[in-house]
């Protein structure tokens, strides 16, 4: 995609969602380090179902290890790969209070050394918790950044790294929001809703979705 196109492409998306926010439910940044390490290969709103009841209680990782890793599969049972989920949580809890005094740290590389958080979960908490202009690869901004051609890419570092070195800079602390909704909502994997879609012309897919034919109205004459 030309530099003017990728401009003219998160400008669209800026203008029609001027401030994206996540779609998990969090209270701080400690409970936005549960939520994206629960969200691994599950729903947000499958995730917000569980953790709902949880951080009414639990809003420290103190609080988490004083539930317990029992306690905690109660609240996540309904969560996919909850028994590694639950270990994880107890542990990066355990480790936050052993190494940070409890506080989740701004910093990415520590939170990489957080059981169960890798680059994708670390980038997520510095963007949405701090503020950092970091862009975690998702599938879903996976798929878009290949298929309209804004950073291709056949692993997650390298469409990464992609998209840090052509995302203009006043996009930059959004753009991970505006490709995730827009990966979830339009561009979609199956099926891209390319009829409706606000930046269609400067996508370089091209067996573009037409809209779905209407069913012929019954005629109401006799």
């Amino acid at each position: 995609m030309k530099k003017a196109d990728v401009f003219e492409f998160y400008r669209r998306l800026a203008e029609e969602d001027p401030s994206p926010q996540t779609e998990l439910e969090y209270v701080n940044p400690y409970t936005l380090v549960v939520a994206v390490a629960l969200s691994a290969q599950a729903t947000d709103v499958g995730v917000n179902k569980a953790t709902r009841r949880l951080f009414q209680d639990v809003q420290t990782p103190q609080a988490m290890l004083a539930l317990g890793e029992a306690g905690l599969k109660e609240h996540i049972k309904t969560i996919g790969l909850f028994n590694t989920k639950a270990k994880n949580v107890i542990a990066l809890s355990q480790r936050l209070v052993d190494v940070y005094g409890g506080e989740v740290p701004a910093d990415r590389d520590a939170l990489e050394t957080l059981p169960g958080v890798g680059r994708k979960t670390a980038n997520v908490v510095m963007n949405v918790a701090f503020g950092a202009e970091t862009i975690a690869v998702d599938t879903h901004i996976f798929r878009v950044s290949n298929r309209t051609g804004l950073a291709k890419g056949k692993t997650v570092d390298k469409v990464e790294q992609g998209l840090e070195k052509v995302t203009p800079s006043p996009f930059r602390r959004h753009a991970h929001h505006w490709l995730i909704l827009h990966g979830r909502y339009v561009c979609k994997a199956r099926k891209p809703e390319c009829w409706r879609c606000i930046v269609a012309d400067l996508c370089a897919f091209k067996p573009k979705t037409p809209a779905p034919a209407r069913k012929a109205a019954r005629s109401m004459e006799h």
